[in-house]
């Protein structure tokens, strides 16, 4: 559905490939000198790491807690080595390590300290309170201590049995919000003109570009699914610190007025409301977890492991588990065709990750984990065409849906036996669009202008210099009913519904997990691990089976130097300081370069788009 890009554009591509290879040579020579320079401290020390008895497992997320890294592992490990902390978390980890803590016998007490989160959605936090929960079951402790805690890192504080707050901190609870900004004016004051062609009223993610306001359909839907997760979230609160989910939300809405009446004390505000339960400095915090690990000479005054450790000292003692395997494959981020840097949902090497998995003796079904908007509709289709064909092979689905599995997100995951959801996952958005820019008026203000010759009316009518032509535009809209009256087909054929019954709950709209679950959408709401269980069940492989994630295989010299890395920082250890201006340029920046991609894609042709804009604030 798009079509072949225009040579300047091929040209300005190859130029990026050139200068990303650059970029990737210069970062490997780089991360070289770095392993030489520290190779005398990986020999110098004959300490090996260990899990001590009486140890606290530190459950310390540092930056995004993402399905799978955005950079190569080779990105990841010279980060750490240069920064001492990465900017992602795995949310694998996170929940591995607590789930094997649980009856381990040397880890005596799990601590929580959300401090370097700066980001996690709503259906990463539930995978994670899940195995908090399975944790409490052994009758170890949980603590979660904090200084800020915002929306998303005071859900994961609460997760403990008690939540520690230092006197001079605070908790701060202000609703979920999308906002965006709108282009109109300033395409008019440049003479930019951007014909949008969408099928469904509620389809909004291309609506900044025609306009300088939120539409009054977007407004409608968008409210819809943000109450239900605001109602989740402080649902989920309240099970948690044992309040009434009515006056939760009343306290928060009348926040200004509670803060005056205890002299503007945001942590006593927060002791008041029963959202912690003690108010406590570090180094107080510090001596009393302690008492319940052991005390030791760290920087952190007791005895800890954080979870990349313990998983690199546990992970030696476990032993593979013999026969058929459930295989994980994740697509995080956009979904685009072709191949494309870490972060984007590629339909090439997504599609190679499956065909190998379908070749595979020992590979007994598939959970895909999807965390995307959606993208470009043919990569989409293409994906969804390559999880049919191990259906078809024999191969038992499952779709695990993570924070976000709109638009392209939910059209991949129509090729499964079974789907789940989490009950806060974004989804639904079942709708299509595409955007024609055009440069022309621009262009002829500075006294540049476009003229030529072609062999046909059709010839050169996608270029963006030139006024778009009315054959060209119902060429677009015919495209876009037609892609969206496929995208609505497989809906019912995937569902079991009558199309008309499926039109009804998409024309762009967006829906929460619990809410798809009512509508049909969506076969169960839950974690990953019951997905994965499912997909066991329904492959034979009973309840005790291997799992094992599909990824991008590493040559013989990444391993070394993963291991290298991996050991050496194990050793070292040490942290640098929080780059917090990361926080400022992805709210400030993001909203707006993602825009622009979406924007650049348009240009390159015929591009017809199942992207959602649902991502929460």
């Amino acid at each position: 559905m798009s079509a072949e890009r225009s040579g300047v554009a091929r040209f300005f591509l190859g130029i990026w490939r050139i200068i990303d290879g650059a970029r990737k040579v210069f970062l490997n020579l780089v991360f070289f000198l770095i392993v030489f320079l520290i190779f005398g401290l990986f020999f110098a020390s004959s300490e090996s790491l260990v899990v001590q008895s009486k140890s606290a497992l530190l459950v310390q997320p540092s930056g995004r807690v993402v399905e799978e890294y955005t950079g190569s592992p080779l990105d990841q490990a010279l980060q750490k080595a240069s920064e001492g902390r990465v900017m992602e978390t795995r949310l694998r980890d996170v929940v591995a390590a607590i789930r094997r803590a649980r009856n381990d016998s040397k880890i005596t007490l799990l601590v929580i300290d959300p401090s370097h989160l700066w980001g996690i959605g709503l259906a990463a936090l539930q995978e994670i309170e899940a195995a908090v929960e399975d944790f409490r079951e052994s009758g170890k402790p949980v603590i979660a201590v904090g200084d800020l805690l915002g929306q998303q890192q005071y859900y994961l504080a609460a997760l403990a049995d008690e939540v520690w707050l230092n006197p001079e901190g605070l908790v701060w609870m202000d609703g979920f919000s999308v906002y965006r900004q709108y282009y109109q004016e300033l395409l008019e004051k440049l003479s930019v003109e951007v014909n949008l062609f969408r099928a469904g009223e509620y389809k909004s993610a291309g609506e900044p570009w025609i306009r300088n306001d939120m539409s009054a359909q977007a407004r409608e839907a968008n409210l819809s699914w943000l109450r239900s997760l605001w109602q989740l979230y402080t649902d989920g609160i309240s099970l948690q610190r044992g309040l009434r989910p009515a006056e939760l939300r009343e306290s928060i809405a009348e926040f200004p007025d509670r803060l005056e009446a205890v002299g503007g004390d945001f942590a006593q505000l927060a002791l008041e409301m029963g959202l912690v339960d003690r108010l406590i400095t570090e180094s107080q915090a510090a001596q009393e977890l302690a008492t319940l690990s052991a005390p030791e000479f760290n920087e952190m005054g007791y005895r800890h492991i954080a979870i990349d450790d313990y998983l690199l000292t546990t992970s030696l003692q476990r032993l593979e588990k013999p026969g058929q395997k459930v295989a994980v494959v994740v697509a995080q981020g956009d979904i685009v065709q072709g191949h494309a840097e870490s972060g984007y949902v590629a339909s090439e090497p997504t599609i190679a990750r499956l065909r190998k998995l379908s070749s595979r003796s020992d590979v007994a079904t598939v959970v895909l984990r999807v965390d995307s908007p959606g993208g470009d509709a043919l990569a989409s289709e293409k994906i969804r065409v390559e999880l049919q064909a191990l259906r078809d092979a024999g191969k038992p689905v499952v779709i695990s849906m993570g924070n976000v599995a709109a638009s392209g997100g939910y059209w991949i995951s129509m090729a499964a036996d079974e789907v789940w959801a989490s009950p806060t996952t974004i989804t639904g958005s079942i709708g299509v669009y595409a955007m024609a820019p055009r440069i022309n008026k621009s262009l002829d203000r500075i006294g540049v202008h476009t003229d030529g010759v072609g062999t046909t009316p059709l010839a050169g009518q996608f270029d963006p210099t030139r006024e778009l032509d009315p054959d060209v535009a119902r060429i677009y809209q015919f495209s876009i009913e037609r892609t969206y009256d496929e995208f609505i087909n497989l809906v019912a054929k995937a569902r079991n519904m009558t199309p008309e019954a499926v039109d009804e709950v998409a024309r762009g709209r967006v829906w929460t997990g619990t809410q798809a679950l009512e509508l049909g959408l969506v076969d169960h709401t839950g974690t990953l691990q019951q997905a994965i269980d499912s997909a066991g069940r329904m492959a034979g492989l009973g309840t005790d089976f291997a799992v094992e994630y599909e990824e991008s295989e590493l040559s013989a010299l990444e391993m070394f130097l993963l291991d290298m890395a991996g050991d050496v920082m194990v050793r070292a250890g040490g942290f640098s300081s929080w780059r917090w201006s990361n926080v400022f340029q992805g709210q400030i920046f993001g909203s707006f370069q993602r825009d622009l991609r979406l924007f650049n894609r348009a240009t390159g042709g015929l591009v017809i788009e199942s992207h959602c804009w649902c991502r929460i604030e």
